[in-house]
């Protein structure tokens, strides 16, 4: 009840998202007062797109109708009459309005339309501001027209690129990366199946799409930031016996669940979901970390989530997915590859089943996705230590290869399990259930995952070696839960 004055600041690339619109909707309902700032810069992080989008063009095209009218009344009022005919001009007036300037959409909302005017021109914007706050009762829209990367050109000539800017890099890795090898083998498959589609949702660049969507235009679909939207359009294309490939991030994929669940796995649909930026990713911070989507995934009937252990393994499961004829999702992380070589001819994993990569009668070490090399790595320092572990890449969050996985904790009655994801309901949680329905309650087990709390920014081998996600961590926590293991060396010596 008390009397504020609200302002909400919205970009026009957000401004298509599915609760911008229920917002909107609400505000002219209630039509209470409420600012909405609307920056028009035509970008979100890729220029935007859609309906709407068009809509602001058209307002774009005329910027200067309100210098123009205030001309006008300035020469009108000087000639005899004049102000009289400036009045009765008024109905004229608000005709050319409405046919240059189309804010007749957010009026039939409930919403007063103010603008366009220069986001660059501080006077302006304070001016309807002011304007704004003195007057009305109703929800008004300021529409501001901005350039993105204004007073820097090399963010002016590229706003895509300069979206966001992060310290420079020392070592940059001779191996592509994975958003290259997705962006590659999605090209290699369109060409080669006419029936598969891409979407993706305001991340054509991020995850490595423009030359995909340069040679099929008509089959890559890029619906803006509207996740939700991406899901239940793939949804559609797979009743109709496309083969959707939805390459979204981790963190955004979430907006999307319910779709997920009614719209793909209840009609058990064939719909890929390629899951860029899973795990740590680093300087975005806690919006951006890829921590939950096996979790998320991983309790969904008809659902397989797998992860590759590199990037040609990267390559071999969205074939495999392409294939399945089921819900599949493949989460694979941020930043550069592992430099294996990539292999000429796909082939087809069966889903379900991992590999053992390593012998050891001590402990079986299981770790899926980013995690397999580091494990590797730590067993062949433990190895040094005189403690043999085994190394299984599970590949898969779900189905679990369960064969593999209880042979191999039978065999060391030791089992660590470590995975980039949380460990709530994550893959550790899927293995300790398989030990737990089996009732291998002699195996001795420990689980090396992100914690219940929120990641923050930082660079990702800091951050992995936070949460020993590191080889030297791994080593660490492999000592530190079997300190037998240690002591029995130890007693050799």
């Amino acid at each position: 009840g008390e009397r504020r004055h609200l302002v909400a600041v919205i970009g026009d690339g957000a401004l298509g998202a599915g609760m911008a619109f229920e917002a909107l909707n609400h505000a002219g309902h209630l039509g209470k007062k409420l600012i909405v700032v609307l920056n028009d810069n035509e970008m979100a992080i890729s220029p935007s797109v859609g309906a709407l989008n068009r809509l602001l063009s058209l307002v774009r095209i005329h910027p200067k109708y309100q210098l123009a009218k205030q001309e006008a009344l300035r020469t009108v009022t000087r000639v005899p009459m004049g102000p009289a005919a400036w009045a009765f001009s008024k109905r004229l007036r608000g005709e050319l309005k409405r046919a240059l300037i189309p804010s007749g959409f957010w009026e039939e909302l409930g919403f007063d339309y103010l603008g366009p005017i220069d986001g660059h021109k501080i006077k302006e914007i304070e001016a309807a501001l002011i304007r704004t706050r003195g007057h009305g009762t109703k929800p008004t829209l300021i529409h501001v027209l901005t350039e993105k990367g204004k007073g820097y050109p090399p963010a002016e000539e590229n706003p895509v690129k300069y979206h966001g800017v992060s310290p420079r890099k020392a070592d940059v890795s001779a191996a592509p990366s994975y958003n290259k090898v997705f962006g590659q083998t999605v090209l290699r498959l369109m060409r080669e199946n006419p029936k598969i589609v891409v979407i993706t949702a305001a991340m054509l660049e991020g995850t490595g799409l423009p030359p995909v969507a340069h040679e099929f235009p008509n089959r890559v679909f890029d619906v803006g930031i509207c996740e939700q939207h991406a899901v239940g359009l793939a949804a559609g294309l797979a009743a109709q016996g496309l083969i959707p490939i939805v390459a979204i991030y981790s963190a955004f994929l979430q907006r999307a669940y319910d779709q997920i669940i009614h719209d793909v796995c209840i009609q058990n649909l064939p719909v890929v979901f390629a899951i860029d930026r899973a795990g740590i990713v680093g300087g975005d911070g806690r919006t951006h970390q890829g921590a939950f989507d096996i979790s998320y995934l991983r309790s969904i009937p008809n659902m397989v989530v797998a992860a590759p252990k590199d990037e040609d393994e990267l390559q071999h499961l969205l074939f495999t997915a392409t294939k399945a004829g089921c819900p599949m999702a493949i989460r694979y992380p941020r930043g550069y590859g592992q430099g294996v070589p990539l292999q000429p001819d796909l082939k087809q994993l069966p889903i379900g089943r991992g590999e053992k990569l390593r012998d050891g009668q001590d402990v079986a070490i299981v770790a899926i996705g980013t995690m397999v090399v580091p494990a590797l790595t730590a067993a062949d320092q433990l190895a040094r230590e005189g403690i043999e572990c085994a190394v299984v890449n599970a590949r898969f969050a779900k189905p679990l290869d369960s064969e593999l996985i209880l042979e191999e904790a039978y065999r060391a009655k030791r089992l660590i399990t470590i995975e980039e994801n949380a460990l709530a309901a994550g893959f550790g949680s899927a293995v300790l259930q398989l030990l737990e329905g089996s009732k291998l309650v002699e195996v001795r087990t420990e689980c090396i995952g992100l914690p219940d709390s929120f990641v923050e920014h930082g660079p990702q081998g800091l951050l992995r070696s936070m949460f020993d996600l590191d080889p030297e961590g791994i080593a660490h926590r492999i000592r530190s839960s079997f300190p037998d293991l240690a002591l029995r060396e130890y007693t050799k010596q």
